[in-house]
């Protein structure tokens, strides 16, 4: 037994698991930590590196797919964030819009954003609009049509 061996895939197998730890339930190295750990088991009985390391792979790659489908139903669906759900809103241009210029303001739903036109043209204060798209703090619109 090659006791460097097995220190080495002992050290992975903690390092993955603090790695797993540390993102959460994001899912991310806990495939490698089993795959660490049955190589540090044939570390234990001998067997030569290069086999440890099919086994590391080959483990690793087993584990991934066959949780992949438990994994995906953990994570569930994709919520859309709140910058998402103001798409298709509409919204009342309180400051006119000139991308040009860098002004522009709207207020959707009480509250008031940054605006800029999604065509580039100039919309006059008192317009509905609807919201393209949001681009950091602003919200890209257009005219109703």
């Amino acid at each position: 037994m090659d006791t460097t061996m097995v220190i080495f895939w002992a050290v992975c197998f903690v390092v993955f698991v603090i790695a797993e730890v540390a993102t959460l339930n994001a899912l991310v190295s806990v495939w490698f930590a089993v795959g660490s750990l049955g190589s540090m088991f044939f570390a234990m009985a001998g067997i030569k590196f290069v086999w440890q390391m099919v086994m590391f792979v080959g483990l690793s790659t087993v584990i991934l797919i066959a949780t992949r489908p438990l994994v995906k139903k953990m994570q569930g669906r994709r919520y859309a964030t709140n910058f998402e759900l103001d798409i298709g809103k509409t919204a009342r241009v309180i400051e006119s819009i000139d991308n040009q210029l860098g002004q522009g303001r709207v207020k959707l739903e009480g509250t008031d954003w940054a605006a800029r036109s999604e065509d580039g043209s100039p919309i006059e204060e008192g317009t509905i609009v609807t919201v393209k798209m949001v681009d950091g703090a602003k919200l890209i619109v257009a005219r109703q049509s």
